[in-house]
């Protein structure tokens, strides 16, 4: 496909400007929410703390038996994710920096959320962890979504200082990997039994994917990276794919400028289906499959740390065919956007004092 330039294009919504209602404040840095059944939600905050809040945010419960985190940088508590099965199974999974020795690794844990007044994790084991360990705090990763087979796809940053390595199938940098909710490896995944390259690999040549969500009719896993200076990308994962990073790039150097590997295109590297420059520093994503804002229906939407914004992608199939830039008044860091079971669109700013908040119809 071909790559679409949109920064700095806007399109007409037809409708007022939506109106953002605080549901819940005072958290710390949240990272990424997940919606129950029943309504209530779990936000985790990147510190290391995951709370349960009821549905109208009013009430906010720390849910204990959470693991240690690498509260540093980038590092800490990150993706939450409820099982396929919840209401069977109660199992949740948590992304997360875990600290070792040597520095720190992005993690991903399995527990079972207790139905007890006091709610805890139970059960917790580590059904991933990436192979290298490096110190420093930057580039973990890390979304968790569930393909519909109940497979994990599980996003991983090159921690930055290790990001030729992000072209080599033998470690964990700057990969998307897929694996069984027990921590095991699906038998088709692409390199299966091929010499020198782990086998939960699913995609490769990533810099560092914090966006991931299945599109609503085709169930196939779209994510977003960061790029360096420019070129963020959005990107349609497939099987064996390599994505470039760092041969293949729209972005700089940092403070140089200078260009980064060998060019934006080269015969076997996936191209982006939209890329921005100057970056946006994509975070959260999802897709709008709601009735609350019918002309949203099928749109693409992702927050913006840098620009402090929402964005809203129209797509025709699987091209990306316009933008909107929303809420650049709100003067908070957009972490993560879900759509909650209401059928609103919901969104957490990563602030010391950060909010949940709540899209509705403009008047």
């Amino acid at each position: 496909p071909a790559t679409a330039t949109v920064a700095g294009t806007a399109a007409a919504t037809g409708s007022a400007a939506p109106r953002v209602v605080e549901v819940a404040g005072g958290l710390d840095h949240p990272w990424s929410l997940a919606f129950l059944p029943d309504g209530r939600m779990l936000v985790t905050e990147r510190p290391g703390r995951l709370r349960l809040l009821s549905a109208d945010g009013s009430r906010q419960v720390a849910v204990d038996g959470v693991p240690r985190v690498y509260a540093r940088g980038q590092g800490g508590l990150l993706d939450v994710a409820l099982s396929p099965a919840f209401a069977q199974d109660r199992a949740i999974f948590l992304s997360y920096a875990e600290p070792t020795a040597n520095g720190a690794r992005t993690a991903v844990a399995r527990a079972t959320l207790s139905n007890e007044a006091s709610l805890s994790l139970q059960n917790l084991r580590v059904i991933f962890g990436q192979k290298h360990d490096p110190s420093g705090g930057t580039h973990f990763g890390s979304s968790l979504v569930f393909g519909r087979d109940g497979n994990l796809f599980v996003t991983l940053g090159d921690r930055f200082t290790h990001r030729d390595r992000a072209q080599e199938l033998d470690n964990h940098y700057g990969k998307i990997i897929r694996i069984r909710p027990d921590g095991s490896v699906p038998p088709d995944n692409p390199f299966v039994g091929r010499a020198g390259a782990l086998p939960e690999i699913h995609s490769y040549g990533h810099r560092n994917v914090q966006g991931a969500a299945l599109h609503p009719a085709s169930g196939r896993l779209w994510t977003h990276e960061h790029g360096p200076q420019g070129g963020d990308e959005v990107n349609l994962e497939k099987a064996g794919a390599n994505y470039g990073w760092p041969i293949i790039t729209y972005g700089r150097e940092y403070g140089t400028g200078l260009k980064i590997g060998e060019g934006t295109e080269r015969a076997g590297i996936e191209p982006p289906l939209l890329q921005w420059t100057p970056s946006i520093a994509p975070s959260g994503m999802a897709f709008y499959t709601g009735d609350r804002f019918p002309a949203w229906r099928g749109n693409l939407f992702v927050g913006s740390l840098k620009y402090q914004m929402l964005v809203r992608l129209e797509l025709d199939g699987e091209k990306i065919v316009r933008e909107e830039r929303l809420l650049t008044d709100l003067k908070e860091r957009v972490r993560d956007v879900r759509q909650g079971p209401d059928g609103y669109l919901y969104l957490l700013t990563d602030e010391s004092k950060g909010r949940l908040l709540r899209l509705m119809p403009g008047a």
